[in-house]
């Protein structure tokens, strides 16, 4: 394995390293995801993501076992669903995505998305997660999709600052406000459809929505740098100091996502896919979501 497909690492605010580039497996067939991780970790990649929601957990733990990686060189993190909120909840799911991974200890562990209409909850999970890191059977623990507002409560309520913060983000939602928000409390921002390839919210009409990888500025930059419109993505996504996780069950396809290592944005590429940005989310509103 060269250099050029080895993901450099990010140092979480507790101190522990995680890979900044990872393969993300939501919406991967659960058939179809032990081969994709088995491949990943083959092609270099050591940050695996899945979610108890996603029900590919156990596939992504045999995929795990068949590469044959030593642990300590592995990131492995999962979510808790948001239907398992409350203390006890909490401990009872980490306990079945362990089980179901294969793990004696998580790196990562997420709540995966807030509950607004019962946040008491949300901040009950992650008090559980905080005794979780306490009693060493996770590395680092953090939320997914939290606005400002959500982080600012949890702050007066639990003690830990989250490790990292996985949202939305891609060229055409650069979440700049989100990102910002993040930094100046010390959380890792971590991209989750990073491409742009999720859009729950327009399933209309999906094959006439436009990604950002069919955008003519993502189009010249491919051809300029001799690489694929999803590496240019992903290159502007590291540039920004994000943990990025493209999904793929797709093997040339996954190995092409971390061959992003050899060439550079320059400061105009970087500023043309900043003005992508549409300020419109694919995904569900987390001011909004619910079980």
């Amino acid at each position: 394995m060269t250099a050029a497909h080895t993901a450099p690492t990010l140092t979480l605010n507790n101190g522990v390293e995680i890979p900044a580039l990872g393969l993300g497996v939501y919406l991967s067939p659960p058939e179809q995801t032990a081969d994709a991780v088995a491949t990943a970790l083959a092609s270099g990649y050591r940050l695996i993501d899945t979610a108890a929601a996603y029900g590919n957990e156990a596939e992504v733990g045999q995929g795990i076992a068949r590469a044959g990686i030593a642990r300590d060189q592995l990131f492995v993190t999962t979510k808790l669903a948001p239907t398992d909120h409350g203390y006890d909840a909490t401990l009872r799911a980490f306990d079945a995505s362990l089980a179901k991974l294969g793990l004696d200890q998580l790196d990562l562990y997420l709540l995966h998305w807030p509950l607004p209409s019962a946040f008491a909850d949300t901040i009950a999970s992650y008090q559980a997660m905080q005794q979780l890191l306490a009693d060493g059977r996770v590395r680092a623990i953090g939320v997914c999709n939290f606005t400002p507002a959500h982080l600012d409560r949890l702050a007066t309520e639990t003690d830990v600052v989250p490790a990292l913060n996985q949202v939305e983000l891609h060229p055409f939602f650069t979440q700049a406000d989100i990102r910002a928000a993040n930094s100046a409390r010390g959380i890792l921002t971590q991209s989750w459809s990073p491409i742009g390839g999720i859009y729950i919210n327009h399933p209309a009409d999906p094959d006439n929505i436009t990604t950002p990888l069919q955008h003519q500025v993502v189009a010249e930059l491919a051809e300029r740098h001799s690489k694929t419109p999803a590496q240019i993505v992903l290159r502007w996504h590291l540039q920004h100091g994000l943990s990025v996780i493209p999904k793929s069950v797709h093997a040339e396809r996954i190995k092409q996502n971390i061959d992003v290592f050899d060439f550079t944005l320059g400061r105009d590429d970087m500023i043309a896919l900043d003005a992508l940005d549409t300020g419109a989310r694919g995904g569900p509103d987390p001011d909004k979501f619910s079980a």
